[in-house]
């Protein structure tokens, strides 16, 4: 959604003339000597380079303080990957991202945690990871793991845990910094139906209160309760960039 240049400075998600592309490989690896057999059988490879797939397509967009941002689309429309390059894990092919503040992401609930290790032992490490101080985590410790709900199973690998298990501390992890910038993709249907309305009522607070908030989602009723502002991607590409309502209801009418 376009706006004036006097919110430049509550912009905290810029993406200028973002692509990010994708090559897909013909043939599996080979060793050395599967390599020098096939130079010898067929000689020098004249075969055009992998294919390139195009996963977004200059991309202009900006996230604005405040924000509550849906990104809609069909499957294998970009959306997933747009979440990604926000959060820096897909570094874009071309263009550039600007980001400002604390970004916390969950794009899927149990990402980013190391089944090695312990609860107690992710969370800690959740937290250095986005930026938390040793007092901030102390501060908040006990907050967090108030919404978690996880019991006595903090000191066991979460690699014994349940998905649900390890969907309460991811979720709770990611929200419960205050991020600046939180990023979510198809996480409002994972986990127990209590967990469910706790998170949307925890995310509900959390855009009351000021917070910027990307999600991705197919559940569009959901969306127009959430959101104010819609993305619609095709083949990589914004279509529309407007109210909720009118991003969605072009989405459906496609």
């Amino acid at each position: 959604m376009p706006k004036s240049s006097d919110a430049c400075e509550n912009v905290l998600l810029e993406l200028r003339g973002v692509s990010k592309r994708f090559r897909f490989h013909e043939h599996g690896t080979r060793s050395v000597r599967e390599t020098f057999i096939h130079a010898l059988i067929r000689g020098p490879s004249t075969a055009p380079p992998s294919p390139e797939a195009a996963g977004l397509f200059d991309i202009d967009l900006c996230v604005y303080r405040g924000d509550a941002l849906a990104l809609v689309g069909d499957n294998g429309h970009g959306k997933s990957t747009l979440l990604r390059v926000m959060a820096g894990i897909y570094p874009p092919s071309t263009g550039c991202v600007v980001r400002h503040g604390r970004v916390s992401t969950v794009l899927d609930l149990g990402a980013g945690l190391n089944p090695e290790l312990s609860g107690n032992e992710n969370l800690e490490l959740g937290a250095s990871v986005l930026g938390a101080s040793r007092r901030e985590f102390a501060a908040r410790r006990q907050e967090i793991l108030a919404f978690a709900e996880l019991g006595d199973v903090l000191e066991t690998p979460i690699k014994y845990w349940s998905t649900g298990m390890r969907a309460r501390l991811a979720f709770s992890l990611a929200i419960g910094f205050e991020p600046d910038v939180l990023l979510l993709d198809e996480v409002l249907a994972v986990g127990d139906q209590a967990f469910q309305q706790k998170c949307r009522t925890r995310i509900r607070a959390y855009r009351d209160g000021g917070g910027t908030l990307v999600v991705v989602s197919h559940d569009l009723k959901q969306l127009r309760e959430i959101c104010s502002r819609g993305v619609w991607l095709r083949h990589g590409r914004v279509v529309i960039d407007g109210e909720i309502g009118a991003a969605l209801d072009a989405y459906q009418g496609k």
